[in-house]
């Protein structure tokens, strides 16, 4: 919602910028509106038909950057600056009155991210019942969670043979998505229905249902120590408090070329954010703090068409055995779970 507020905003600011110009009005020459800038590139502020004024304050979203008496170029360093979308606005003073215009740009990565390559180290059984939407490793033990109206369900499996072991259904009414286990606790999103829930590990036992309200929709989620990570599709993760479930802060991903969308499913190995890009055979690599891609890890001929069964659908699922440093990746439908080693 944060970030569909922003471009409304900012859509609602071309327009009045637009109009200024066409009424003769000061406004922004450079930067020009939308432009993306590379992180580290100074930003050079240029003003256009300011007239009868005492001085010029100028500001980046909301935070004062300097203050001129003249309109001579501002040049502004970008390296401490967070990615994303910038407001930047210029006012002009005539006493205590003040006429303001804005502009903005999008602040990305200057390096595009690492391209990583795989091997295949184990292939496992996966039940091509299960439309996977969460998966983790835990104790020896995978935990899935499966997708879609009247099949949802958690479970737990075996990693070598891919039998299910434990497994509790969802009502008809609920899309089951992602999981994360807290302590003795797995949590439980659901995808359109604005609700989430808690089970005893061990006994599968529901304990308890939460309001999930940070997201447009509930999709992946993973518990780093801290936090729960939570994504809904776009190309922000929240932050979400590990006891009440609700949202602490967020981060917003980019690459050098631009948000980086469809963020699904999730895994933190060795402090980088790993993410299934859904509807794409990749996971990209993300800092955590910045929300900087730094890798890609393209899995386009880990199960190809030809190989698959008739029932599978996308790459969705990451599960990390922090132990024994062994990595998982699974999808909706497949016969099989791999086991790969990062090149």
């Amino acid at each position: 919602m944060k970030r569909i507020f922003k471009l409304l905003i900012i859509s609602i600011l071309v327009i009045a910028g637009c109009k200024a110009k066409q009424e003769g009005a000061f406004y922004f020459l450079s930067p020009e509106e939308g432009s993306s800038v590379r992180k580290g590139q100074n930003l050079t502020l240029k003003l256009a038909g300011a007239e009868g004024f005492d001085s010029v304050r100028y500001l980046l979203d909301t935070t004062f950057l300097a203050s001129k008496k003249d309109t001579l170029p501002l040049t502004v360093s970008t390296s401490k600056l967070s990615f994303g979308i910038k407001v930047l606005s210029a006012r002009i003073y005539n006493g205590s009155n003040y006429k303001e215009t804005t502009t903005n740009i999008v602040l990305l990565p200057s390096k595009a991210p690492v391209q990583y390559s795989y091997t295949v180290v184990n292939s496992f059984p996966h039940d091509t019942t299960s439309f996977t939407e969460g998966l983790e490793y835990h104790d020896g033990f995978i935990y899935e969670s499966a997708g879609l109206k009247g099949s949802s369900s958690l479970r737990k499996t075996d990693l070598r043979t891919g039998k299910v072991l434990q497994k509790v259904d969802l009502d008809s009414l609920y899309f089951g998505e992602g999981i994360t286990i807290v302590g003795d606790k797995i949590i439980q999103l659901t995808y359109r229905e604005g609700v989430g829930f808690v089970y005893d590990r061990n006994t599968f036992k529901k304990l308890g249902e939460f309001p999930y309200q940070a997201g447009r929709e509930g999709w992946g989620l993973y518990f780093d120590g801290e936090h729960i990570l939570n994504t809904d599709g776009s190309n922000v993760i929240y932050l979400l408090n590990k006891d009440t479930y609700q949202k602490e802060g967020s981060v917003e991903v980019y690459d050098n070329k631009g948000a980086v969308n469809s963020l699904n499913e999730l895994e933190v190995i060795d402090g980088k954010i790993y993410a299934n890009i859904w509807q794409k055979d990749i996971i990209v690599v993300i800092d955590p703090v910045t929300g900087e891609v730094e890798g890609e890890i393209d899995l386009t001929n880990l199960y190809p068409p030809e190989k698959r069964n008739p029932n599978a659908d996308v790459l969705n699922g990451i599960a990390w055995d922090a132990a024994g440093k062994r990595l998982f990746v699974t999808g909706k439908k497949w016969d099989k779970l791999f086991e790969i080693k990062i090149k």
